[in-house]
């Protein structure tokens, strides 16, 4: 992984790049900067449900007027068309959304919360986060590494990603509170909660594409999970190429196609209606309510310009992300490299290379998917099975024989010594190993050659002092890329290198990036990273679990259970209920007054919905 002197967009901005404050609990640890934006969160919400609406107080309209699709016009085909497929497909989208729907001028008069201005304001944080990224995308993967503008527009696109992801967590908190699964809106709420978990990936992968410490250090944790649950052998986190296409291309697409899909759910089905004041009791009034719940309101609106509240919605969240990318700027801790742990610590990464020699590294003895050395994690099955070995990493002859044959024909010396190396057999290569391994703590360095105590290595030490320079000089790390894909952007052997070695975990423990708190959690520096992957780390704490050699499995699996229940909410009796138990919805649905008849229709034909009180 290339090096780069970090670039800074201006002097007005606050430093966050030093290592951020934790606060330690009982079963978890939390960055101070994660703990500030979640009570930012909270606090909006608190204030979204306790302050005044703009307009509430105005006159409610007259129901609006029901059209019948048979009246829009190019609803009827011409005669003889009917059963025609395009005619079909047309009175189908007509019936399910019509124009009225799809740009309504018209909402429930009951809608006069700030709690629903989320789901717009998410929509317009998201249109910033497409429009930043497309802009580091003209400059390219390094513009922002290197450029003060480019890095700008990095901090944009970071801003915008904490704010859409803030807003849209608020936005399901609201709809969870409102009970807005009622009324066959099931399936408006599964697709708002995938859409929130495709987010997710979405910004996971937008972390790993960042080539830099914090992106070196999300991939060698994260890939423990996914190699455990076997997603590792197809979906590769070290490979910064695959990931970034994810993150630029399939990704950006799936979840724009979940968001229209939402949208499209809640224009249809619109939006939920109030809960009553007091539960209906009885299995004929429980099935009126549902009924209610299911019909269209006929009951008083309220005017609304749904392109003039998105318009403004996007001024506020540029305005917000411009300030913040301003004043706070965006993480950027240069990457690791070979040459640099070479450089910074040639003790350890000789005595890292001899564990490679000898088999007895964490990744030589890892398992699937790079060799079957290790026992892979198992709760009842074991996933990374499956796949198998798909990425097949042997790392005496990766990590150390094969560069060093590639200097062989200049050096004469590694020539030789790696021809007595390859002609031993390989209990006494792993002896010469294991001996090396022993004695590396007590390596000194005389004019930079490291001098070894007394002991029988054989050609080792030959061997590892030139793997040492060969690292120094930067030549390990192309070697180790140019074995992989010709476009260069799979790191997967050198970061396992890495990762096999102390010098790496040392600098992430300097960044707090290790221990409690898993390093996909937080940035690097006091910035707040991801803190709606809590559940996903909860379980890593847990007594009886946290010491457990499958805790990735089970976290695995026990976040994807959380993920189910909170999908089928709609379906569950108690938890569906939990609005009505606690009901936060009276906030929300402040007085409306009662429906007002609309002009010629009688009360029969304008059935009034319950008014809420507070």
């Amino acid at each position: 992984m290339q090096s780069f002197a970090p670039a800074s967009h201006g002097i007005l901005a606050i430093d966050l790049n030093s290592p951020g404050t934790y606060l330690n609990w009982n079963v978890f640890t939390i960055s101070v900067a994660n703990l500030v934006l979640i009570a930012v969160m909270v606090v909006i919400f608190g204030a979204a449900l306790l302050l005044p609406f703009p307009g509430r107080r105005r006159p409610a309209l007259p129901p609006e007027e029901v059209t019948e699709p048979d009246q829009i016009p190019g609803y009827n085909a011409a005669p003889g068309d009917e059963r025609m497929w395009t005619a079909r497909a047309r009175r189908w989208a007509l019936r399910s959304f019509p124009p009225r729907k799809l740009l309504p001028d018209r909402q429930p008069a009951y809608v006069a919360s700030w709690v629903y201005v989320f789901g717009v304001a998410s929509l317009a944080a998201l249109g910033v986060v497409l429009a930043s990224g497309a802009a580091i995308a003209l400059g390219g993967t390094d513009w922002w590494h290197t450029n003060p503008v480019g890095h700008f527009f990095n901090s944009l696109h970071l801003w915008s990603v904490e704010l859409f992801m803030a807003l849209l967590v608020i936005h399901l908190w609201g709809k969870f509170w409102m009970a807005a699964w009622r009324g066959r809106r099931a399936m408006t709420w599964i697709t708002g909660v995938v859409a929130f978990l495709a987010s997710i990936v979405v910004c996971f992968t937008g972390y790993l594409s960042q080539q830099n410490f914090d992106s070196q250090w999300i991939a060698t944790n994260g890939k423990d999970a996914f190699n455990a649950a076997g997603v590792g052998a197809f979906f590769n986190l070290m490979n910064f190429g695959q990931m970034l296409l994810w993150h630029v291309v399939l990704l950006p697409i799936l979840l724009i196609a979940l968001i229209g899909a939402h949208i499209l759910l809640v224009r249809k089905r619109g939006v939920s209606h109030p809960l009553p004041a007091t539960r209906p009791r009885g299995l004929a009034a429980r099935r009126a309510a549902a009924k209610a719940d299911r019909a269209a309101w006929r009951g008083p609106t309220k005017r609304y310009d749904i392109l003039k509240e998105g318009t403004i919605a996007v001024v506020v969240a540029l305005a917000l992300t411009f300030t913040l990318a301003g004043l706070l700027s965006s993480p950027n801790v240069p990457p690791i490299t070979v040459a640099s742990w070479a450089k910074a610590a040639p003790a350890d990464f000789l005595g890292t290379a001899a564990t490679e020699l000898n088999g007895t590294s964490l990744t030589a003895t890892y398992g699937p998917p790079y060799n079957t050395n290790g026992t892979p994690q198992r709760v009842v099955i074991a996933p990374a099975n499956w796949a198998g070995v798909r990425q097949p990493v042997d790392t005496a002859q990766d990590f150390v024989i094969t560069p060093l044959t590639q200097t062989a024909p200049l050096n004469p010396a590694v020539r030789a010594a790696l021809a007595v190396y390859n002609a031993a057999p390989a209990s006494q290569q792993n002896k010469w190993a294991t001996n090396y391994v022993n004695a590396a703590p007590k390596i000194k360095f005389v004019g930079g050659v490291p001098v070894l105590p007394l002991g029988s290595y054989g050609p080792v030490p030959v061997m590892l002092a030139a793997e040492l320079a060969l690292a120094q000089s930067g030549a390990i790390d192309a070697d180790l890329i140019a074995q992989r894909q010709f476009y260069g952007t799979d790191y997967t052997l050198p970061l396992l290198f890495l990762a096999d070695g102390g010098y790496y975990n040392d600098r992430a423990a300097a960044e707090n990036l290790t221990g409690d708190q898993w390093g996909v959690m937080n940035e690097t520096g006091s910035y707040p990273g991801q803190p709606w992957l809590w559940m996903f780390q909860l379980w890593y704490h847990l007594p009886g679990w946290r010491n457990s050699a499958n805790v990735d499995l089970i976290a695995i699996y026990m976040t994807g259970l959380a993920t189910l229940l909170l999908l089928l909410i709609p379906f569950i009796p108690g938890l569906r209920d939990i609005p009505r138990w606690i009901p936060v919805h009276r906030l929300i649905w402040r007085s409306y007054g009662e429906p007002t008849p609309g002009p010629g229709a009688t009360p029969e034909e304008q059935p009034a919905e319950p008014s809420v009180t507070g």
